[in-house]
């Protein structure tokens, strides 16, 4: 396990200045910001930042993206997540969908999906967890029985962020009857959110806010042309896709809001000896962390495949940020209230509800230790 550090260069650190920028100039002064990938969704705020050549950063130009690097992809999602910019509705498609579909798909789906993608026009969910299994992704029961022209698919997935609100997810399921091999069998499916026989529930937060939801399949019809990569390659493709999820700022930035409006809304000569001890520490933590994410984004960019790294990132940040959440309702006598209070006072409310959830998107604590554990071990 290897973490070189590095720094911005001069490009890119003009690269974070252009997106700051723009940040300034199309986030209205009484802008409610968010957490992390839980911050809202605005198709005409994407769409915007597909325009300024933001989204499919690292996908070929003739597929609608950029060809630029891991890095310069860092830094936007950086500076988005930083200010809780809306960027629910081409986050997972941006992050995930794009680089699975160019890597696995036919040429025809390479040239519907993507450049919609890049563009800002459709929106993505992930179809993997399913209910009482856990993160094992392998046990799942949903199943596609194969009839003329397609496939007819039933079953249940759950923890799927933003299906009420996208139009696609990526479904895994079983394709062909169990061998013995859980791993064998699974393939992945592109499902049509508003076809015919899906139905979508929410998953509420205690707060009552909606990110979740459980998404019920029930003999829908999913045509040949949208297998996604290779019958029976499903386990390989999303344990792949994974990788692409699990190192970047949004596994540590869900609570920067939290610091950054504490700071706003206190005096620094006001702070108690115990409450500049806790910014001293969740600021240093926030370097630190940040270097390890930066460090493996260079590699990639290096031609490095580092996803033993990236498990042990997503480990240390998602629990960095609920541990930011406690640190800082320690050193606060507020009562919270999530419809009422300063900004600062709203997002810690809200953290304080949604921030269970920061350990289970992208694979638990425990699978990602195990993860990082065989890879230290070898």
């Amino acid at each position: 396990m290897k973490f070189t550090p590095t720094v911005l260069t001069e490009e890119e650190e003009r690269l974070r200045d252009d997106v700051r920028e723009f940040l300034a100039a199309e986030l209205p002064p009484d802008f409610r910001p968010g957490l992390g990938m839980g911050a809202g969704a605005n198709r005409e705020f994407s769409k915007k930042l597909a325009a300024r050549g933001w989204l499919g950063m690292a996908v070929p130009k003739e597929y609608g993206g950029q060809a630029r690097t891991a890095v310069d992809r860092f830094i936007v999602t950086e500076e988005l997540l930083s200010r809780g910019a809306p960027l629910g509705a081409h986050f997972v498609a941006d992050r995930q969908t794009a680089p699975t579909i160019m890597k696995f798909g036919t040429e025809e789906q390479r040239r519907y999906f993507v450049p919609k993608i890049t563009a800002g026009e459709l929106a993505f969910s992930l179809g993997m967890s399913e209910p009482d299994s856990g993160s094992d992704l392998s046990s799942v029961r949903t199943a596609g029985t194969k009839v003329e022209g397609g496939w007819l698919l039933n079953g249940t997935k759950v923890w799927t962020s933003g299906a009420h609100q996208n139009d696609y997810f990526a479904v895994l399921c079983r394709t062909s009857p169990f061998d013995g091999d859980r791993h064998n069998g699974l393939s992945q499916l592109i499902v049509d959110l508003r076809a015919e026989g899906v139905t979508v529930n929410p998953i509420p937060f205690l707060d009552g806010g909606h990110h979740f939801n459980e998404v019920v399949l029930k003999d829908v019809f999913v045509p040949d042309d949208r297998v996604l990569g290779e019958l029976g390659s499903g386990w390989m493709q999303v344990t792949s896709e994974l990788a692409y999820e699990r190192s970047g700022p949004d596994r540590f930035l869900s609570t920067f809001g939290l610091l950054k409006y504490f700071l706003a809304e206190h005096e620094p000569s006001s702070l108690s000896s115990e409450q500049q001890r806790v910014v001293g520490q969740i600021t240093a933590r926030y370097w630190t962390i940040r270097q390890l994410s930066l460090s493996i984004a260079r590699t990639i960019d290096e031609g490095g495949a580092p996803a033993i790294e990236a498990a042990l990132v997503k480990d240390i940040g998602t629990k960095f940020e609920q541990q930011t959440i406690a640190l800082i309702r320690d050193v606060v006598d507020i009562e919270l209230d999530p419809h009422q209070g300063s900004m600062f006072e709203l997002l810690l409310a809200e953290a304080t509800l949604s921030g269970p959830s920061f350990t289970l998107r992208g694979g638990t604590t425990e699978v990602l230790r195990s993860v990082a554990s065989k890879g230290l071990a070898k």
